[in-house]
């Protein structure tokens, strides 16, 4: 990947990454901001399915702050204590994607963090399927960071 090689696990069933560890979560204005792999601003919202991901998306990825290197931008609503539902703009695709690896992870730690979860395993339900982030806290991140997903037939 961009960021580098990852440790995986496959078996029949599932398989899993190791995502690099994230090093702090910046509160900007509220909303999250963190490094994944790939730079991603993360949204709590209410329902993402009514969103216009596209346009609202753009507007924070072209932001003065950003316009130059880009951001992913996710928009994310609580499910359940552990299930969380996601929406990404990407930058480069610069449009809504179906599914997004970086944002997934990146969602996932920005519910650990509002919620204050030390570790855990949160599910993360996405137009492209579901996947689940596994996680442990240190000091102002994370680590021990894995996605898992399920195989179906590879």
């Amino acid at each position: 990947a961009i960021d580098g090689a990852h440790q995986a696990i496959i078996s029949d069933a599932y398989y899993e990454v190791k995502m690099g560890d994230v090093d702090q979560v910046l509160n900007v204005n509220g909303d999250l901001e963190m490094y994944t792999g790939s730079p991603h601003y993360l949204i709590q919202e209410e329902k993402v399915d009514s969103l216009d991901v596209q346009q609202r998306g753009k507007e924070i990825r072209y932001s003065e702050a950003y316009r130059k290197e880009g951001i992913n931008v996710n928009f994310i609503e609580d499910i359940s204590e552990n299930e969380i539902k996601i929406r990404t703009y990407e930058r480069g695709v610069e449009n809504e994607t179906l599914a997004c690896g970086t944002g997934a992870t990146a969602a996932a730690l920005s519910f650990a963090y509002r919620k204050q979860l030390q570790k855990g395993e949160i599910m993360v339900a996405a137009k492209g399927g579901d996947l689940k982030v596994k996680f442990e806290v240190r000091g102002e991140g994370f680590k021990n960071i894995w996605q898992q997903a399920w195989t179906r037939g590879i």
